[in-house]
């Protein structure tokens, strides 16, 4: 007769329900979207860390969450007291070791793959065994990118939509390793941030970019073809599709070199002509006008009112 022993749980393994626990997370990269994720998960009452790399970007991150957990007061969306205790609970990480005590680990970073995978080649050694790593790439395979880690089977990718403190939507996409556990603690995890869950298949852009990108690169060969102006489209499409807002006032929002990376991923990902991205576009990422965040996109707003550029 052979005695099976259960083998003792290494610190952050899955615990007895197949989930992780979750309590403290890290958030690496401390702009708009990493910003937004951390307010979010601040509020729902989880410890955040969070991450850059300079002192003064987290901090200016940690300034802009603050003015808009203030803003969110004044709309009588939260009290005070909850927007005390939400900035209570983010913290700098200056470096990468910092996160190394984090339960889930969230990378919010520039839309750029190799930009990524060194972040997680730095990353990975420093955390305990069992915690998840998440990525919010809007794009890029999650397979791909879990294969640069030691531990593909606790990477998912979780992908806000922006801006996270006001979209309800957050897509959650296994890659080939992911485990179950990580999938349902992924889940949990969001279900505690108030938000509703799109499951995509692990395929370019996913689902909300893969068909939003396409329609703004196909607004972008509109105005470069002549068939409108900035105004004109966006008009159109606010009023005659009612649309919140105009393509190309999106792209802006979005940034014109996160919609060209996505349509790059797009065009090479499925060798599909129709999602070329347009020259218009590569001409004003080329330009550095990159929309809302360099001031000159589709519109320019270095004055009291946008602009548009043409």
């Amino acid at each position: 007769m052979v005695e099976v022993r259960e083998r003792p749980k290494t610190r952050g393994e899955p615990s007895e329900g197949g989930t992780h626990s979750i309590r403290k997370i890290g958030v690496i990269g401390a702009g708009q979207m990493g910003g937004g994720i951390a307010h979010v998960c601040a509020l729902a009452g989880f410890q955040v860390l969070l991450n850059d790399i300079a002192v003064e970007r987290i901090s200016e991150g940690i300034a802009t969450i603050s003015g808009n957990l203030a803003r969110q007061v004044s709309r009588q969306r939260i009290s005070d007291e909850e927007r005390q205790a939400a900035i209570k609970r983010i913290n700098p990480a200056p470096s990468l070791d910092a996160l190394g005590d984090c339960d889930l680990v969230i990378e919010a970073a520039t839309e750029n793959e190799e930009v990524k995978r060194k972040i997680f080649g730095t990353l990975c050694p420093t955390l305990k065994a069992g915690a998840i790593i998440g990525t919010s790439t809007s794009s890029i395979s999650i397979t791909r990118l879990a294969a640069a880690t030691d531990r593909p089977e606790h990477f998912i990718g979780i992908h806000f939509m922006n801006p996270a403190p006001l979209m309800e939507l957050v897509e959650v996409i296994r890659g080939i390793a992911t485990d179950d556990a990580t999938f349902g603690t992924t889940k949990q995890f969001i279900a505690k941030l108030g938000k509703q869950i799109a499951v995509s298949e692990d395929f370019p852009a996913f689902i909300v970019n893969r068909i939003l990108l396409p329609m703004i690169n196909e607004a972008i060969y509109t105005l470069y073809e002549g068939v409108g102006n900035v105004e004109a489209i966006d008009t159109a499409m606010r009023l005659g599709a009612h649309h919140p807002m105009g393509p190309l006032e999106l792209a802006d929002f979005i940034g014109l070199d996160t919609c060209l990376s996505v349509m790059q991923v797009l065009h090479e990902g499925l060798a599909d002509s129709k999602y070329r991205p347009c020259p218009l576009l590569v001409k004003y990422v080329e330009a550095g006008w990159l929309g809302r965040k360099t001031r000159r996109g589709f519109y320019d707003y270095r004055g009291d009112k946008p602009v548009p550029t043409r």
